[in-house]
């Protein structure tokens, strides 16, 4: 059954508007999926944030042409059977989700991702943002880093501290 022109302006105008909030917008390839893959991806993506859209390329290509920072965009790679994930809070998480997916299913492959300046990145470079950390592991490896000269010069202290109480007790004994 042929989609309405009213329902294809709705998709394009709810794609539009994900792409202008989205960090990252990661496209792969699902041939070969069924239905209850796609629901297990989905559940596994709204978990974490992440939106998970089948809409035709063509409605893709017109929503990119629509927005002010996609206009120049290459669309070469937007071929065959695509789903889209975007997330508007982290720029990895799609990626990574899309990874962890692809693991047990490895009919889904990457096919590329839109960055929010309007750059297209290659099927490396989004496998490289896939096995980079989550932004929350990020965070906790950055303040461990910060905290650990404190942590240092702590333990040096009280190592001085329990030498010193040490040699007074022993002092004091005899």
């Amino acid at each position: 059954m042929a989609i309405t022109r009213d329902k294809k302006q709705a998709l394009v105008a709810d794609f539009s508007e994900l792409l202008a909030t989205s960090k990252m917008t990661v496209f792969a390839k699902y041939k070969d999926l069924s239905v209850a893959d796609l629901q297990e991806l989905r559940r596994s993506a709204r978990e974490k944030g992440i939106v998970i859209r089948v809409i035709k390329n063509r409605l893709v290509r017109v929503a990119l042409s629509e927005n002010d920072v996609y206009k120049e965009t290459d669309t070469s790679a937007l071929t065959g059977q695509l789903l889209y994930a975007t997330c508007d809070s982290d720029e990895v998480a799609p990626a990574q989700v899309l990874n962890d997916f692809a693991k047990t299913h490895p009919a889904l492959a990457f096919a590329g991702a839109f960055a929010n300046d309007g750059t297209t990145l290659s099927v490396d470079e989004v496998t490289a943002l896939a096995s980079l950390p989550s932004r929350e592991q990020m965070v906790a490896q950055v303040v461990a880093q910060l905290l650990s000269p404190v942590h240092d010069v702590t333990n040096a202290l009280s190592g001085n501290l329990h030498a010193l109480l040490d040699g007074v007790e022993a002092k004091a004994t005899s």
